[in-house]
């Protein structure tokens, strides 16, 4: 069974947002959303003295978590990105973390590589360890089956993206440049690390193009037609904390946020084995440096 490596959908808010806002699906769309949220996951940070309203368009922040489940195994989460929306200067901040992060797992009193996160304790474990970790309010998650993600590309009719360097993994060659990519030659585009001259970070890099590619497309109303196709494959592979309402209110107030995308990245950090494990150590000084962007950009003091 090949190995998967995935790339995540925030864009569900806007599929969902999309087909409603400009439809009379309402009834299957809703049923959709009572499946797929999570209540039980919190709503309002602690680092927030109160929750974001989204109908006045303040800046929010989202985690998202690529999940790889298996059967009896909860699975971790390696793919771990957060993105920030800031409507008022029509723009988005990603920024993707190292699965082997070396940080505190709140709410487990260890510290541990930060996609153990989600195996010890699920959604919530996962958004409190990276909330302390960044040091901002994370105010949403979305959390995707990795195996959905051909799926989803396939569903929004590929995708376009600038690829650095030409390469050939499984049956497919890339070329360099600018290069079209169905659901299973992007599924092998992102997941390629081995022989990325950037190792891990290369393969970051390319999960962030096809994310934002995705996103991108998802939030075209051209989408509509093939709805029950969006509705089912969101159905089955992914959760989220988000209520239908704030999926609503996203797509009509944030849609101008795809219009400029910055991705951030951590770079400086080493890696260093500890009782013959191997983690990613943050270099301290940069993840300061991040944490100061992307407050900035949610307009927290």
């Amino acid at each position: 069974m090949k190995k998967r490596i995935i790339w995540i959908i925030v864009a569900a808010s806007f599929f969902i947002g999309c087909i409603v806002y400009a439809s009379s699906f309402y009834n299957e769309v809703s049923t959709t959303l009572e499946t797929i949220h999570e209540p039980e996951i919190r709503q309002v940070s602690k680092l927030r003295t109160t929750e974001v309203e989204l109908v006045k368009k303040q800046p929010f922040s989202l985690l998202l978590l690529g999940v790889d489940e298996r059967e009896n195994d909860k699975g971790r989460s390696d793919t771990i990105i957060v993105i920030t929306a800031n409507p008022s200067t029509n723009s988005t901040k990603i920024i993707s973390i190292p699965r082997d992060t070396y940080t505190e797992i709140i709410g487990k009193n260890k510290v541990d590589k930060i996609n153990h996160a989600y195996a010890f304790g699920g959604m919530d474990m996962a958004l409190h360890s990276v909330e302390n970790l960044l040091n901002i309010p994370i105010d949403y998650v979305v959390q995707v089956n990795m195996e959905s993600f051909l799926e989803i590309v396939d569903i929004v009719g590929g995708v376009t993206v600038e690829n650095a360097n030409a390469f050939q993994v499984d049956d497919f060659i890339f070329d360099e440049g600018t290069i079209h990519l169905d659901g299973e030659q992007a599924l092998s585009y992102v997941r390629m690390r081995m022989d990325d001259p950037l190792g891990d970070f290369g393969r970051q890099a390319r999960q962030k193009q096809v994310l934002q590619a995705v996103l991108q497309k998802g939030a075209s109303i051209n989408s509509l037609w093939n709805y029950k196709d969006i509705l089912s494959s969101l159905q089955k592979n992914l959760r989220t904390n988000m209520t239908f309402e704030q999926m609503i209110d996203i797509q009509k107030g944030y849609k101008s946020t795809l219009n400029q995308m910055e991705s951030l990245s951590f770079e400086k950090g080493e890696g260093k084995k500890i009782d013959g494990i191997w983690y990613f150590m943050m270099d301290e000084e940069e993840l300061k440096n991040v944490t100061t962007k992307l407050k900035e950009h949610l307009e927290i003091e």
